[in-house]
């Protein structure tokens, strides 16, 4: 049985069976971010609809199992999960959940906290804004 759960994919993200995956008995912090779409109201008056993620499939599983690998190296990790959407996000909607289980809670912290950080950093995964009068771009990571 694997610990880690880590999967791009273009579905909505239910954060509920996450937390149940990375829940262990022997935890005592379970840290979850929820990366979500936020309402934004652009310099000229136009406000955000949506945001659509695109993904080098491939190369971005293999860096999630990569950061997976080394936060394991770093903190005692019992279970961890990176979930990314993929497609389009609306307003309100996840399109990125990481969530740790340790030992102790500052450690869950920690842990969840510099994966969010590296992903965003590091692996594959571009976003495009798009605005309610038709215009869109890309957003520099």
């Amino acid at each position: 049985m694997t610990h880690d759960w880590i999967q791009l994919h273009d579905q909505a993200i239910d954060a509920a069976p996450v937390i149940q995956f990375v829940s262990d008995g022997a935890a005592g912090g379970v840290a979850v971010f929820l990366g979500t779409t936020r309402a934004e109201e652009g310099s000229s008056g136009r406000a955000l609809i949506a945001l659509d993620y695109e993904a080098y499939a491939d190369m971005a599983l293999i860096q999630l199992q990569d950061l997976a690998g080394q936060a394991r190296q770093r903190w005692p990790i019992l279970r961890l999960a990176m979930l990314h959407r993929t497609g389009r996000v609306s307003l309100g909607e996840v399109s990125v959940i990481v969530a740790v289980s340790t030992p102790h809670r500052a450690q869950a912290f920690e842990a969840c906290r510099w994966l969010i950080d590296s992903l965003k950093a590091h692996v594959p995964i571009w976003k495009k804004e798009v605005w309610d009068q038709g215009e869109e771009r890309w957003v520099h990571p």
